[in-house]
């Protein structure tokens, strides 16, 4: 009866886990007290980015900008190359500093370091007091969670192979494998809901962002700002502001140009 104490060890940590996780998902879903006058305003660019990816839309969304406007050079082997050093507002001017005084530099460190400057911070903290933005608490708490409960459905498919191998075939090892099926079906469920349910909650836009965020007028994407014969870069005859817009709402799978994609997908992660 040796294998009862891995029974006992596997319901421990399903049913840890998976309370820890609907916790967080309850509060992580309690509705936020949006500022009244936020709900009619129009999102900047850099709002709509930040609550549709966070700090790292912000950042391809400032790259791309000074980029078409030939202040910036992408190439597609990840490099980024600062053409004119006078920055228009304080984000240009962190994505400047990042680069360094050499003025040339990979997207990569770039990229790590917009994340955490002064400016993309502030843009959050103004969006999460307006009620706009979900508290980074709250995304840790869900994400916290969920590896949580993979890690007690990982645990339990441990402690059932063990149990299994301290049972002897004679004495029939199905009731032992049902006993542990239960933890297993409870973490596996637990999973599937945090994705169908807890996951909306995670993301960076509160339900009163997302309700701004669909009133955007979006261009279909890779098609705003296409134009044939561009290259990354080239600011075009294409409606730039049409663009900017797709990438601030969709990502850089909404750039029109492959090379441009190219210069951020192979270097941020995507």
């Amino acid at each position: 009866m040796l294998w009862v104490l891995f029974l006992l060890v596997a319901w421990c940590a399903a049913i840890v886990s998976c309370t820890r996780l609907c916790l967080a998902a309850v509060a992580a879903a309690e509705p936020m007290d949006p500022d009244p006058a936020a709900d009619g305003k129009d999102l900047s660019l850099y709002e709509a980015a930040f609550l549709s990816g966070g700090p790292r839309r912000v950042g391809e969304l400032v790259l791309v900008a000074m980029c078409r406007e030939r202040r910036l050079l992408l190439a597609h082997t990840g490099w980024v190359t600062v053409v004119d050093p006078d920055g228009r507002d304080e984000l240009e001017r962190s994505v400047i500093t990042a680069i360094g005084p050499e003025g040339q530099s990979p997207v990569r460190p770039v990229r790590t370091a917009l994340a955490t400057a002064v400016p993309v911070r502030a843009l959050g903290e103004r969006l999460v007091a307006a009620g706009l933005a979900v508290p980074a608490s709250a995304r840790t708490n869900v994400a916290v969670a969920v590896r949580q409960v993979r890690a007690a459905c990982a645990l339990v498919l441990m402690t059932a192979a063990a149990a299994l191998l301290l049972v002897p075939p004679a004495a029939g090892r199905g009731p032992v494998a049902a006993w542990f099926a239960l933890p297993l079906l409870l973490t596996a469920s637990s999973l599937l809901i945090a994705r169908l349910e807890a996951h909306p909650y995670s993301r960076w836009a509160s339900p009163a962002g997302q309700r701004l965020l669909g009133r955007i007028d979006v261009p279909p994407r890779r098609t705003a700002g296409r134009r044939p014969g561009a290259g990354a870069g080239d600011g075009g005859n294409g409606d730039d502001g049409d663009l900017l817009t797709a990438l601030a709402v969709h990502g850089t799978a909404a750039l029109p140009d492959p090379a441009l994609r190219a210069a951020l997908k192979a270097h941020w992660g995507h």
